[in-house]
């Protein structure tokens, strides 16, 4: 049996109602259980949204609880204090059930950063927030589909700090990361991964930067001549070439670099995994979606393969 945490997300965006709309496309398995970590006056209120199949499948299901923490003033489409307290709980007691394993991993709904900012709650994110509670010394923001496995050097840092972010420690570290996903989560031992470099042309050997020179090519060179690294490619022919096709995992140096390849080819169906935590935890590739929030019209396409990653991440990790 493998039981999955969700959490509500900011309960004045959509997560609820994917939440709600991913469960039935389970429930036919049966090894497969849920813990839903949400207010129960969000729940009520999408009761009087979406179709009642979905909650007669819901209800009837041995395989479906509810935790439910302290309604909320709910107030559809707007980012608020009392929305980012709610998804900061929801966050706190499902890592606190992975922690315990009384789940095996968790698959988080998108928050708002500036309702957390309105609650006074000093992350960026979940990635942020996660690494910090587990204490994860080396950690990288994933992302998932079954076309593109990529990753960020760089998180949420402002275009004008990312080289100084740089350095050979850090690429070496994400590229260690790299390798125990590929090997630990999908079971490629000698997978190969493809490394960005950060400049246009990648530098064009130090003519337009040198960072590819100073720190990208010597952490690659580090790993040694067989370690199946390979780079740094030009970002824009490498995608405009498909050339990503031929790699089973893409290191970026920033976010829109990798986020903007990675959404095209996958703006519904993407994933974010989060390599580094005890636990396995991914969460849709979107966000909030304010303005189709409350009118049942989103897509929970992104949330179903969040749970169907997630299954296939804790079946890997156990060895199925």
């Amino acid at each position: 049996m493998i039981k999955l945490a969700l959490t509500c997300g900011d309960i004045n965006g959509i997560g609820p109602e994917i939440i709600l709309k991913s469960i039935p496309y389970f429930l036919s398995k049966k090894d497969i259980h849920f813990t839903v970590i949400i207010p129960k006056n969000v729940v009520d209120f999408q009761k009087r949204i979406l179709s009642p199949v979905i909650f007669a499948q819901i209800e009837k299901s041995e395989q479906v609880e509810f935790n439910f923490i302290d309604d909320t003033k709910i107030e559809i489409g707007k980012p608020t204090s009392e929305s980012g307290n709610t998804s900061y709980n929801a966050i706190l007691i499902a890592h606190k059930m992975a922690i315990s394993k009384k789940v095996d991993g968790i698959v988080t709904s998108p928050i708002s950063k500036e309702a957390f900012h309105l609650a006074n709650i000093n992350y960026k994110g979940h990635t942020d927030l996660l690494v910090e509670l587990t204490s994860a010394k080396n950690h990288m923001m994933v992302f998932l589909s079954d076309n593109l496995k990529t990753g960020l050097a760089t998180i949420h840092v402002p275009i004008k700090e990312v080289s100084s972010s740089i350095d050979f420690d850090l690429i070496k570290n994400k590229l260690l990361l790299a390798k125990q996903f590929l090997n630990h989560n999908l079971a490629l031992e000698n997978g190969k991964i493809a490394v960005l470099g950060l400049n246009p042309h990648s530098g064009e050997n130090g003519i337009l930067g040198n960072e590819e020179i100073d720190k990208i090519i010597p952490a690659i060179k580090s790993f040694g001549k067989n370690s199946n690294i390979f780079g740094p490619f030009v970002p824009d022919a490498f995608f405009g070439t498909k050339n990503y096709q031929n790699y089973d995992f893409i290191l970026g140096m920033y976010h829109d670099q990798v986020l903007i390849p990675f959404k095209l080819l996958n703006f519904n169906n993407g994933v974010n995994f989060t390599a580094g935590l005890p636990y396995i935890r991914t969460s849709p590739d979107h966000g909030t979606a304010f303005d189709i929030a409350g009118k049942n019209i989103s897509d929970e396409s992104s949330l179903v393969e969040s749970i169907k990653w997630a299954i296939k991440l804790i079946e890997k990790r156990n060895g199925k």
